[in-house]
């Protein structure tokens, strides 16, 4: 799979006009993609990638799935907006779908990952004073070290990445962390205010962070019995990425709420949601939230189809077969730099040791052999191509793979 994806012609300048013209928040690989099928790509001078990241999980059903897109074409030749002024006749049906695939009562539509866990943060904290009669603004949620759920303000005011908080503050209160992974710090860490512990059951951009096996049964059972909602964070990890519906499945965990989105707009339409039963859900009353794109006609009847397609073609069954069949076979490549390999399913990191140096150029090296992933906490290479790719592409991505992570072609 080996070419030249340095910037050229077209490439160099429309990488030129997006600096030019873009705020400097993101600092993406050298590559400017035109068209989307299935897990391959294609840039403007027309070279063929293969997707190995799909957009952090939000293209677990892989680029422009035909299902999603008709009913994409379908909705916008009726109604595309609404606002949550007037009802539309595909909301009712999104969530009640979205409810039994989930097994929960009620949900709240949102757009973005970050505005679900927005929702849930209120959610539980007015629980928490109605239901537990918590004194007023002294709630406390529990967040783990190396927590990634948003870029609001309020959501990295529990963030432990400096770099995320700097400059931004004065921070929202009410949040307390703890180590990841450490049940006995999470048990100490309750008290008489706490009401809510928001957790990722695999951290994402922390660097795919495997928690313990039974971590997150523990932490449940510790929820349960001090009256805590469990808050699952399965925006990453969820919609069949980690090989089940949700990684809170692994250890037959039920949340108090489930935070979904990215796979639940099939690469089309931001779609996400905050699921609770009745108990928490209810305490939203007319005029406490709300969102003027949230439930929109458009956005339910994409989700709808994007869901449909990830148990019809059952993703999740795949995600496991192949995600522990790719992790296995990134295992026995030999390499110096590689110091461990983790993940569930189709969730895999690849840790590359410090002393070879941040995992950015080992990124750039598998770009020019048409393959796309990128690092996360800078010594991570992120592999979570979308979950309809097949075993034979698997096989053929490992022929580069492997040369690049035993140091061929890496500037370093």
């Amino acid at each position: 799979m080996t070419q030249s994806a340095r910037p050229s012609g077209r490439t160099r300048a429309l990488l030129d006009q997006s600096h030019r013209w873009s705020a400097h928040n993101y600092k993406p690989l050298p590559v400017v993609l035109e068209r989307g099928e299935g897990v391959w790509v294609w840039d403007v001078d027309g070279r063929r990638y293969l997707d190995m990241l799909a957009a952090y999980s939000a293209l677990n059903q892989g680029h422009r799935h035909p299902a999603i897109l008709q009913a994409a074409l379908d909705q916008m030749e009726k109604i595309t907006l609404t606002s949550r002024a007037f009802e539309n006749d595909q909301m009712g049906s999104f969530l009640e779908e979205l409810c039994e695939a989930t097994g929960f009562e009620a949900a709240l539509p949102m757009n973005t990952g970050a505005e679900a866990v927005e929702t849930a943060i209120k959610m539980v904290r007015k629980w928490g004073y109605e239901k537990r009669g918590v004194p007023r603004d002294r709630a406390e949620i529990i967040v783990c070290e190396g927590n990634f759920s948003g870029r609001t303000t309020t959501i990295i005011s529990f963030s432990s990445e400096e770099q995320y908080r700097e400059g931004f503050g004065p921070f929202t209160p009410g949040f307390r962390e703890v180590p990841y992974g450490d049940v006995q710090a999470f048990r100490e860490a309750v008290n008489e205010n706490t009401v809510g512990f928001l957790v990722e059951p695999i951290q994402g951009e922390g660097g795919v962070v495997v928690p313990p096996d039974g971590y997150l049964r523990a932490t449940r059972e510790i929820c349960r019995e001090q009256g805590v909602a469990f808050m699952a964070d399965e925006i990453q990890t969820g919609l069949g990425r980690t090989g089940r519906l949700f990684c809170c499945d692994w250890e037959e965990v039920r949340p108090d709420v489930l935070i979904v989105g990215k796979a639940l707009g099939g690469g089309v339409y931001p779609v996400s949601a905050a699921i609770a039963d009745r108990d928490l859900m209810d305490v939203f009353r007319p005029g406490d939230h709300g969102s003027t794109f949230g439930g929109n006609p458009l956005g339910a009847a994409v989700a709808r189809a994007s869901l449909r397609v990830i148990l019809d073609e059952g993703l999740a069954e795949r995600s496991a077969e192949l995600g522990g069949w790719l992790m296995e076979a990134l295992r026995k490549v030999e390499s110096p730099h590689v110091d461990h390999v983790r993940g569930k399913g189709l969730m895999i990191g690849v840790v590359i040791r410090e002393s070879s140096g941040p995992a950015r150029p080992f990124c750039e090296a598998l770009m020019d052999r048409g393959i796309l992933a990128k690092e996360t906490h800078h010594q991570v290479i992120r592999f979570a191509p979308p979950l309809t790719i097949e075993r034979g592409e698997l096989e053929e991505a490992l022929e580069s793979i492997g040369p690049v992570l035993q140091g061929q072609g890496v500037a370093m």
